[in-house]
């Protein structure tokens, strides 16, 4: 962490991730509901009917976040959600763009912390850098731009 005091790098406050976060899930949703938008709007009132079709689109929305977040973050050091609010991930060890790998099992991290009340995003107030549990596994760190 000493590195990052020399570097002049500020770590990203914690609202403006969460701004980040709504941003993306926003866009995400707004991507999943066009290309379902058929099978959505054929949906009867029928609670079962509905919850059968949430289901069916769990897989391709955990696959659609998965992909947007590895290959943004490796790729732009940043979702949009990220560049709109003007903070960026970056490899916690050498301070510089996140390997595709890091990325990849980032995106992991973040998805098993949704899945499990978002348990893993707590950790970003209590640990040192304000490493989330997908920061800790994909070593990064978020900072401001």
């Amino acid at each position: 962490m000493s590195e990052l005091n020399n570097s002049n790098l500020e770590l990203a406050s914690l609202r403006s991730r969460a701004l980040a976060f709504v941003i993306d899930d926003l866009l995400i949703t707004f991507l999943i509901v066009i290309v379902f938008w058929d099978t959505i709007v054929t949906t009867t009132d029928d609670p079962a009917v509905v919850l059968a079709i949430m289901n069916q689109f769990l897989w391709p929305v955990l696959f659609v976040k998965f992909i947007y977040h590895s290959l943004f973050v490796w790729y732009y050091g940043a979702t949009v959600g990220k560049i709109i609010v003007k903070i960026k991930v970056i490899d916690y060890n050498h301070l510089g763009r996140v390997s595709l790998l890091n990325s990849m099992f980032r995106s992991a991290g973040r998805i098993l912390s949704e899945m499990f009340f978002y348990i893993g995003f707590l950790l970003g107030f209590f640990s040192e850098g304000r490493q989330t549990f997908h920061d800790k596994i994909g070593r990064t760190l978020v900072v401001d731009v």
